[in-house]
């Protein structure tokens, strides 16, 4: 039979998804299981056991197959792509030593590796210091070598989840250069590990033969083995490619190649991304990562609770419209989108910035969130307003940041995401941005992004720009109403910008007197 369709496997933060595409891009089948595994043995920390990852891994497929009527052997192959920087730690025999720590865990070690002398003053002379440190307390690998060091004496391969499922598919300890993103020694311009006298093996436990082999996203790295067909319900032999973060494939899985198309995700984590051939340090000393297409990379700067924040927003002051919603037979989203319509733009000025989660750079590391311009008019439908105007804002400023940086003008807009589905997130986004503001043809575009690696490896597609034209395209179009971005205009010039810089000062007072967020 001939090879029509793909496999891409989204293991994301919340879900794991099996998706089906045809070579036009199309969502033919998706099964979708809910992570709930996770768990939180002390304040801030997130772990999860590697084999509930497998295993929710293998029940999205298992319900793909129960209820697709393609064909298994029309599958061409499967791509994997997965939540970014969790970090999981294997012994000789391939078996994880502890729960995986997962890219939102908040632990910091306090013991870190001593720097020699001639590092030290190479990095204040340029700068640096701060960052390398930041890098130093946050690296997985330097907690668990300092808080159990039995384990670390174990460790055979220190994996990012990614590589891990790429074991358990092929067993080979083998990942995708478009999935490094973490506390590790990775050359973010060359794409692979540094080189042996590079400044990373210094700050870090990692030794070079503990990491997997690296290759290029879109590479065949073997086939699908026996234990892991009868797991997964995944045909034998089906070839296995080497996909790309879940980021980086939402970016090509959008259609967004070029560096005027801006791609925005609105996920757990808020991102604006540019592609580029050049390499460019939007933020100095923090690289660009790269890109799902060889030879490219994305410009990305984060807001690292992003949607989640809408999230948190739903679950504190939404089960009215959840309960609704149930009993009306329609999405809460709908719900939620009416709620937030039933205010004006600006949101009577309740404004909020949102650092819920300090930086490196900018937001400095004492940074938090803040609300203000409070008033008795405001209800939680303002606060719902106020959440996706700050996200945004803070969206646009990294916009421009990536523009003066790189010379290139952002004229274009596309949002993926699961906030992506939210018309009144996109028409604000619109009139924020103050530019045409696109959504893609169908939600899934890092399931898309990852097939699209699929299609070019498989030879199915010619090239990734062929591959991208034909199976990318635009859904719908919000466009900016322009009295409404007047009022965001003179609101992000007169105010957003200007709030972090007068509420510092505040923000390093309160780290002083309550120790949060700790210093180094």
């Amino acid at each position: 039979m001939t090879k029509t369709h793909l496999l891409a496997i989204d293991n994301g933060t919340q879900s794991v998804r099996a998706l089906l595409f045809d070579l036009q891009g199309n969502l033919v089948d998706k099964a979708q299981v809910s992570i709930d595994s996770y768990q939180s043995p002390q304040p801030g920390w997130l772990e999860n056991d590697p084999e509930a990852f497998w295993q929710s891994l293998c029940e999205a497929c298992q319900q793909l197959w129960a209820k697709s009527a393609v064909p298994k052997s029309a599958i061409a192959g499967v791509v994997i792509t997965t939540q970014r920087a969790t970090t999981i730690v294997l012994d000789k025999q391939g078996k994880p030593l502890r729960p995986a720590i997962v890219w939102l865990d908040q632990r910091r070690t306090e013991k870190i590796p001593k720097l020699s002398w001639w590092w030290k003053a190479a990095f204040r002379a340029i700068g640096m210091m701060d960052t390398i440190r930041f890098f130093q307390h946050e690296a997985e690998c330097n907690w668990i070598a300092e808080q159990q060091p039995e384990v670390w004496a174990k460790t055979d391969k220190f994996l990012l989840l990614s590589g891990y499922l790429n074991y358990r598919f092929t067993g080979r300890m083998v990942d995708s250069v478009a999935s490094q993103v973490g506390y590790i020694p990775f050359d973010y311009k060359k794409g692979r590990w540094v080189g042996r006298f590079d400044w990373k093996w210094q700050v870090v436990r990692i030794t070079a033969d503990m990491l997997p082999e690296l290759v290029p996203a879109g590479t065949i790295i073997g086939q699908v083995n026996a234990q892991a067909a009868q797991d997964s319900g995944i045909p034998q032999g089906l070839p296995v490619i080497a996909g790309a973060a879940d980021k980086a494939c939402e970016v090509i899985g959008a259609g967004c190649l070029t560096p005027e198309i801006a791609c925005l995700s609105y996920g757990t984590t808020a991102t604006i991304n540019t592609t580029t051939t050049r390499y460019l340090e939007v933020t100095r000393f923090i690289p660009p990562y790269q890109a799902a297409v060889p030879d490219h990379y994305s410009t990305e700067i984060q807001i690292t609770r992003g949607f989640w924040m809408v999230s948190w927003f739903k679950q504190q002051f939404g089960l009215h419209e959840q309960q609704l919603a149930h009993a009306q037979g329609v999405t809460p989203e709908s719900l939620f989108d009416a709620l937030v319509n039933s205010v004006p733009p600006g949101a009577q000025g309740l404004m909020l910035q949102p650092f819920w989660n300090p930086g490196i750079k900018i937001p400095g590391p004492e940074a938090k969130g803040a609300v203000i311009g409070f008033g008795d008019v405001h209800t939680r439908a303002h606060l719902y307003r106020a959440i996706l105007e700050g996200l945004t804002y803070a969206l646009r400023e990294a916009k421009e940041r990536i523009e003066k940086r790189s010379g290139q003008a952002i004229t274009r807009v596309r949002v993926s995401g699961g906030g992506s589905q939210s018309d009144a997130a996109m028409q604000i986004t619109a009139n924020v941005f103050n530019l045409p503001c696109e959504r893609p043809h169908l939600f899934e575009t890092s399931g898309l992004g990852a097939a699209i690696l699929a299609a070019v490896a498989l030879k199915l597609q010619p090239d990734f720009a062929t591959a991208i034209a034909q199976m990318t395209r635009i859904g719908q179009v919000f466009m900016p109403e322009p009295e409404h971005a007047r009022t965001y205009e003179q609101l992000y010039r007169r105010v957003y910008l200007r709030m972090y810089q007068r509420l510092q000062p505040l923000y390093r007072e309160i780290q002083e007197i309550t120790g949060y967020p700790a210093r180094d």
